[in-house]
């Protein structure tokens, strides 16, 4: 086979040359990342692009909105890397798109409830999860920004995509010590947050690092004074 479709080589070239010169050295991330098939998450149409450093557009949505994508992997294995995920928690993710952060995650944790606003991508990564043997997620369709009914508190939260302020209704739904990673800002520079729940009404945020990512749906953009 031709060095340049081998996807194994593909994907040991994507963890040597992109993800680990972004800081990302955990082993047993690497290791995951060598594991599961990032190219079973990618459409078929841009299947050849998995292992690219850049974002991949998603098809099968019902809604055609812009900047529907899969992040970048090193992105993805940072974000990953960041919140140390341990096996006893519990997972919410915002934005599922194909399912690929869900299948990381779950393999970090106890149980992830993932969220995807579109009926079409909640549909395509049910499918993706399904025949990839991930059996603790659940993909609901559903509006991230819409408070749970049930109210629950989850140990770890991750935003899939960018917003323009930290979003206080998740992050008072973190369980005491939970983490919560999100990507905040404008272009052409935005950062990435990881909020730690530290008391009452108290949250610990570190702002570690530098990226652009897509929009989250719905979530509310800071008004725009026009003179």
């Amino acid at each position: 086979m031709n060095a340049t479709h081998d996807p194994e080589r593909l994907r040991f070239n994507m963890i040597e040359q992109q993800i680990r010169p972004w800081d990302v050295l955990d082993l047993e991330i690497l290791d995951l990342l060598a594991q599961i098939r990032r190219e079973d998450y990618v459409p078929k149409a841009h299947r050849s692009l998995a292992f690219f450093d850049m974002e991949i557009p998603l098809e099968g949505a019902t809604r055609k909105e812009p900047g529907q994508c899969m992040l970048s992997p090193k992105v993805e294995a940072r974000m990953l890397q960041d919140l140390h995920v341990k096996k006893h928690e519990t997972v919410l993710e915002i934005g599922t798109g194909s399912g690929f952060m869900a299948a990381l995650l779950a393999h970090r944790a106890a149980q992830v409830l993932t969220l995807e606003i579109d009926p079409g991508l909640a549909a395509v990564a049910t499918e993706n999860l399904r025949r990839n043997g991930v059996n603790n997620v659940e993909v609901r369709q559903a509006d991230g920004t819409v408070p749970l009914s049930s109210g629950p508190t989850f140990d770890v939260i991750v935003l899939s995509g960018s917003v323009a302020r930290l979003p206080q209704g998740l992050m008072g739904s973190l369980k005491m010590g939970g983490r919560l990673a999100a990507v905040v800002g404008d272009e052409p520079m935005m950062r990435a947050h990881f909020v730690t729940r530290v008391g009452e009404g108290k949250w610990d945020i570190l702002q570690p690092w530098d990226t652009v990512a897509p929009r989250l749906l719905n979530f509310p953009a800071p008004s725009r004074f026009a003179f």
